[in-house]
């Protein structure tokens, strides 16, 4: 599905909508280039899921983990090219008992579980985005408003 976004609030609305289905053990990758909005809609979810504190990039620090309504936990994988086992020994209490979202995923090809959901951010103008939302999961893409969504 694909969405277009004119604001951040439209960009955390939907990334709610994504949200509301996710369990434990569920992995969303967000992919875009720098400064597309990756960050806020991973903030949009965390909202949705009942975050209150500060969302903020984890580049520096790899991770964040965040209680809401569940767990969740925020990586960032953009100071990586490939994730070497020793590497991934440190990512992966990442994944226990939380939803995961996952920025700049391509670094983690091979080494990350599979993604519930697939999520591509794109400049769309100066202050719009294109969200594209892809999963073989049918309940995750029936909770989107499929009136934003365009064919």
């Amino acid at each position: 599905m694909e969405f277009v976004s004119g604001s951040v609030e439209e960009t955390e609305r939907i990334a709610g909508e994504l949200a509301a289905t996710l369990v434990p053990g569920d992995v969303v990758t967000v992919a875009g280039e720098l400064g597309a909005g990756k960050t806020t809609f991973v903030r949009g979810a965390c909202r949705a899921l009942g975050v209150e504190g500060p969302v903020t990039s984890p580049t520096y620090t790899i991770g964040h983990r965040y209680t809401g309504r569940l767990t969740i936990s925020h990586l960032d994988l953009y100071r990586f090219k490939s994730i070497s086992s020793a590497e991934w020994g440190d990512l992966e209490p990442y994944f226990s008992d939380a939803a995961v979202f996952v920025e700049w995923p391509e670094a983690g090809a091979g080494a990350l579980p599979p993604p519930r959901a697939e999520v591509s951010i794109e400049h769309d103008g100066v202050s719009r985005r294109r969200i594209t939302i892809d999963s073989s999961d049918a309940t995750l893409l029936a909770g989107l408003d499929r009136a934003d969504a365009r064919p």
